[in-house]
């Protein structure tokens, strides 16, 4: 397993190798490895020739899954630049603090949702905004018919405005005009800015470089093995790939061994998505547990060409029994679950194909190291229950400008902890038990109490907030919020209504139930695990009546 390359060095070998192979294809237009590569060459033209970027300064990249994507991430680091991964939910709040805590000098934005960076920009350090179309990439007959729809008929483009806007096609137009110099990076030098919550509290960037990333591709293709075969495989792409899980199997798997993705921009819209697969053979499917659910309600679903498909990749949140033994009888294929952290880049462990463990999270992936550890830090043997810790190549270099952060999350020794309960076999194979803190986990994001707490605590009305994960069907989990009123006129629409104000979709209660207080230590911390055990003692008692 060679880890000493950069993202460059992968990407030059797989140009070489594969140029005329279908890299990414959505809504209808596809682009080879070659054209990446072409492509790409021209993005890094532009940032090298006509910004003021210099080699490690951040670039975020806030891009749905659309061709764009790779274009613009490839081009980022062949200029040197570190990509900052962002949401294209985020609200001015969550945005405005990831720009403002990367230091990013350059945002890349989709039009369809650029008016919420064009109220932010201006309060923080980025200089330059280069806003995409929707089908900036498709043929010119195309583009123009994609994007007028978008625009003027669906009416999916909002007004806004930039002081300092670009656009990508102009972009890429100036760039062709002149070489770019790929500037190498060395295997240590940071690649992207991937923000997480962590284990606890606000979004933090997790410095992931580039060793850290070809490492866990190196892993995931030898965990996959014959099951990935160069040049042969078609992956459908549902995930966002500004999620660290799909980024590693689409933007670098798949790519680096000459294979193709199918991106799905909007994997919600499940008619759109089933119909989007009709006619199709594909390969492989890297999802979670509400998407497959999600696509097996669609009665459409059933009738697809599943003949050449033999890898279904679950990660992000817990695979439940039903969902796997259901999907395996609807398409012939076994689901492999794993798991990950955006601090592990992200895959962790994986069960093999030809030995699934349901229940279990796998077997560590080739060079990491497993054990689990009681609260004084103690090793603990096989079957017992306590804190996983990992280490491998694939450990982040630490949270962006917060050593405080990375001496609590990872050791002299280089161990990090997850933060996740588990139990570590006999057999090697990993369980997840249960969550040390406090995460919660709606449809495969993490979502972290201290941050809803902050936001709906500022509120006027309100005096006290606690945030707990109670289950769902369809989310795996979802967010319930306790409310101490100041003000006693506060509705539960009232709160809702601020937390959609101030927070992306998923973090959003579903419930709210306002008390006259809440249980506390003797120092006065709210406890959480009252409220939960309350919750679960509910459903209990629902389910036995």
């Amino acid at each position: 397993m060679d880890i000493d390359r950069s993202i460059l060095d992968v990407f030059s070998s797989a140009c070489a190798k594969f140029s005329e192979r279908p890299a990414f294809t959505c809504l209808g237009q596809t682009l080879t490895i070659g054209d990446i590569d072409r492509l790409s060459a021209r993005f890094a033209s532009y940032l090298q020739h006509h910004t003021d970027l210099e080699p490690g300064d951040r670039i975020a990249v806030q891009l749905p899954n659309v061709l764009q994507y790779p274009v613009v991430v490839f081009g980022a680091l062949r200029a040197g630049l570190v990509v900052v991964n962002t949401n294209p939910l985020y609200t001015h709040r969550e945005l405005k603090h990831q720009l403002n805590d990367s230091g990013a000098k350059a945002l890349v934005v989709l039009a369809n949702i650029a008016d919420t960076a064009s109220q932010v920009v201006a309060e923080t350090g980025v200089k330059q905004v280069i806003v995409s179309e929707i089908a900036d990439l498709h043929s010119p007959l195309k583009r123009v018919l994609i994007n007028s729809v978008a625009k003027y008929i669906k009416k999916m483009v909002p007004d806004f405005s930039f002081a300092n806007q670009v656009n990508f096609r102009d972009a890429m137009s100036m760039g062709g005009n002149q070489p770019h110099e790929d500037v190498q990076r060395s295997p240590d030098d940071i690649a992207v800015l991937q923000y997480t919550g962590g284990t606890t509290g606000v979004a933090k960037g997790a410095m992931l470089t580039n060793r850290n990333l070809v490492a866990n591709m190196e892993q995931v293709r030898e965990a996959l093995g014959d099951s990935m075969k160069e040049g042969e495989e078609f992956y459908v792409a549902p995930l966002p790939l500004y999620h660290i899980y799909a980024f590693t199997i689409h933007c670098m798997c798949l790519f680096s061994s000459g294979n193709h993705s199918l991106l799905i921009p909007n994997p919600r819209d499940i008619p759109a998505f089933v119909k989007t697969l009709k006619g199709l053979r594909f390969t492989g499917f890297a999802g979670l547990n509400t998407l497959f659910n999600g696509l097996m309600r669609n009665p459409e679903f059933a009738e697809l060409d599943f003949s050449k498909l033999h890898t279904t990749c679950s990660g992000g949140m817990a695979l439940t029994r039903d969902t796997a033994k259901r999907w395996e009888e609807m398409t012939g294929c076994v689901v492999t679950e794993g798991y990950g952290m955006t601090e592990t880049s992200p895959v962790v462990s994986f069960n093999p194909a030809d030995a699934v463990q349901l229940g279990t999270v796998g077997v560590p992936v080739p060079g990491t190291e497993a054990k689990v550890v009681d609260e004084n830090d103690n090793d603990l043997p096989n079957n017992s229950p306590g804190e996983l810790c990992v280490r491998g190549p694939q450990v982040m270099k630490g949270y962006w400008q917060r050593p405080e952060a990375t001496a609590e999350t990872i050791d002299s020794e280089g161990w990090l902890r997850t933060g996740d309960m588990a139990v570590i076999q006999d057999d090697g194979y990993i369980k997840i038990v249960d969550r040390k803190k406090d995460m919660i986990i709606v449809s495969g994001f993490n979502v972290y109490p201290n941050e809803i707490e902050d936001v709906v605590s500022a509120h006027e009305k309100v005096a006290e907030a606690a945030a707990i994960g109670v289950p769902n069907e369809k989310s795996g989990e979802q967010v319930k919020l306790f409310v101490v009123k100041a003000d006693a006129s506060l509705t539960e629409e009232e709160v809702i209504a601020y937390c959609r104000e101030n927070m992306t979709a998923y973090k959003v209660p579903k419930n709210i139930e306002f008390r006259e207080d809440l249980p506390k230590t003797n120092v006065g911390k709210i406890l959480r695990r009252e409220l939960r055990d309350e919750e679960l003692k509910k459903m209990e008692t629902a389910v036995s009546a």
